[in-house]
């Protein structure tokens, strides 16, 4: 067992949470597995699946500490409808939800994937691993919801986005703000359809994507 201890603590999440909530409740499916790119500290995993009850939960993260964090707070919160976290990197060609180990998924499908503030803190190489997987996984008419700063039409309107970015390129040269015409693009490829842009607190955006019928 975790010890509680491992829970980490991100304090946006306590800003953003009922915000993100909001749109999920207007975007995601009303039941269905949904699976959680890089969720961190897993603080968004336990409020969001108690709020969802009729969603089964799937947290994933490539950090150890990461998964341990998430698995101490579901023992915290005691959610039964939250799934063990497993190490996932988006790069990977194959995800571990495509295993043969998760054939038990094809009476659970996923029906949505949830990314919260990764694509500007990671290489552009996994904004582009996170496409292919939706693309891959996602049935028609599933949900792909993303949530951070991006540029639009190439240009950050906020200071405080402006000075985020140099602060992230600095860290990182291959971390940054990301243009939204560009991960539309990447999106497009994969047969995911932007359906529609929240403009949320703090300069951020909410973007769904649908998928779409592959056109051969």
């Amino acid at each position: 067992m975790i010890p509680q201890d491992a829970r980490q603590y991100a304090p946006a999440t306590e800003r953003n949470r009922e915000p993100i909530l909001e749109v999920l409740l207007q975007v995601l499916p009303e039941s269905g597995t949904i699976l959680e790119i890089a969720s961190g500290t897993g603080e968004h995993a336990v409020f969001f699946a108690s709020r969802l009850r009729d969603c089964l939960w799937l947290p994933t993260d490539a950090n150890p500490q990461s998964r341990a964090s998430i698995i101490a707070w579901t023992e915290h919160n005691v959610c039964d409808n939250v799934y063990p976290p497993q190490h996932l990197d988006v790069r990977e060609p194959v995800w571990v939800v495509e295993n043969s180990s998760f054939d038990w998924l094809s009476k659970k499908p996923i029906v949505a994937i949830v990314n919260i503030n990764m694509i500007h803190i990671s290489p552009w190489s996994a904004c582009l691993g996170l496409m292919a997987g939706a693309g891959r996984i996602l049935k028609t008419g599933g949900i792909l919801y993303l949530y951070g700063p991006f540029k639009q039409s190439g240009k950050l309107e906020a200071a405080s986005n402006t000075a985020f970015d140099e602060y992230l390129r600095a860290e990182n040269p291959e971390w940054g703000v990301r243009n939204l015409d560009d991960v539309v693009a990447v999106a497009s490829a994969q047969n995911l359809t932007l359906k529609q842009i929240y403009q949320m607190p703090a300069n951020n955006l909410s973007v769904v994507f649908q998928r779409s019928t592959a056109i051969r």
